[in-house]
């Protein structure tokens, strides 16, 4: 089987110039209804959302969003003129985890990873959503590699230049690739996203439904430096999960050889009274062309903490923080629900394919 590598492609750094940005809309009420809020009112809160966020995106690279059919005149409505809405089946939203990776050559080529989706290890429906980086492919009239390795793009976390972040606690959970070893999933990382050095982080996030993706705790913000979590405090639930993996950063090397520099952003949580734990994890944003879209969650001290370690370490990106602590009680935020599609000198696009 032909792997990316062998045939030369790479993924690129989400600093990488974009040509566009793809989402998938919010298809599924229940999964917001751990908010503390009538589903009915989660539900069109977390819509609302999706519709700011596509907005805020589009001001800096084109967004395409898939939606059913059903629901892609109220995506369009709180999406804005600006953001293409394509018609797909899906069972929910969270794109980054059920769409493509795209990969790139030396020679201007971009081509579609399609990785195997099983609803985060099997708690949701993901028949539809395992159909989705197919679509996105074929949409885009690019070759597909097609991986034998059960993965979403939410545990994944390159630098371009050959370093992986992913977690021990997702990737080598038995609910993904019960028959492969570290080793083997090793393997079929190299060779899918063509990386020399991979760094494992322990993961470990309490109650995730994710098992602990990496872009919930560690970010590639430019070379040799890692933007990650730590906690507001010692009683923080992840917290001796966070200080090991901060631990592991700070004596990791890249690929290149160089220590990793760490970037600190505290991420504060709060009980509510329905019991639902909310945790602000900032290292969930998206890197745009020239902004940064950073998630808020209503923990003022904390999202103007955030804000302000955004703005040292991006001098020349403009910094858009939105509210979006209702995507929390869906598992997720602002970076599970993108996926970027890289630049390449032979660009491709739907716009320009006629659909």
């Amino acid at each position: 089987m032909a792997t990316p590598k062998e045939n030369g492609y790479y993924m690129p750094a989400e600093w990488h110039p974009h040509a566009a940005c793809w989402m998938a809309w919010a298809a599924c009420a229940e999964t917001f209804s751990k908010a503390p809020l009538a589903q009915g009112e989660a539900y069109f809160e977390a819509k609302n959302c999706y519709g700011r966020i596509a907005q805020a995106i589009s001001r800096f690279e084109p967004v395409f969003m898939l939606a059913n059919k059903s629901d892609m005149v109220e995506a369009q409505k709180l999406c804005g003129p600006q953001v293409k809405i394509i018609e797909a089946e899906i069972d929910d939203g969270w794109l980054r985890d059920t769409g493509p990776t795209f990969v790139i050559n030396k020679s201007g080529g971009i081509a579609g990873i399609n990785w195997i989706f099983n609803g985060w290890g099997g708690r949701y429906p993901s028949d539809k959503d395992n159909n989705i980086a197919g679509k996105v492919i074929s949409q885009l009239g690019i070759r597909q590699f097609d991986s034998p390795l059960v993965l979403e793009g939410g545990g994944i976390h390159v630098d371009g230049g050959g370093t992986l972040l992913v977690t021990e606690s997702c990737q080598l959970n038995k609910n993904r690739n019960p028959d492969l070893s570290k080793a083997e999933i090793e393997s079929y990382l190299q060779n899918y996203l063509n990386v020399d050095h991979i760094i494992w982080l322990n993961g470990n996030r309490e109650g995730s439904v994710t098992d602990g993706h990496v872009d919930g705790l560690a970010s590639f913000i430019r070379p040799g430096v890692v933007m990650a979590a730590v906690p507001s405090d010692r009683s923080h639930p992840d917290y001796e999960a966070l200080q090991e993996n901060l631990e592991i950063l700070n004596r990791s090397k890249d690929a290149k050889g160089r220590a990793i520099k760490v970037v600190e952003v505290r991420e504060p949580y709060a009980y509510l009274n329905n019991g639902a734990l909310v945790k602000g994890i900032y290292a969930n944003f998206y890197m745009a062309n020239g902004g940064i879209i950073l998630p808020a969650f209503d923990f003022a001290e904390f999202d103007q903490a955030a804000l302000e370690v955004f703005k040292s370490e991006f001098p020349n990106c403009e910094i858009v923080q939105l509210m979006t602590r209702i995507l929390l009680f869906g598992g997720g935020n602002i970076h599970c629900l993108t996926q970027q599609q890289p630049a390449s000198d032979n660009e491709y696009s739907i716009t320009k394919r006629g659909n």
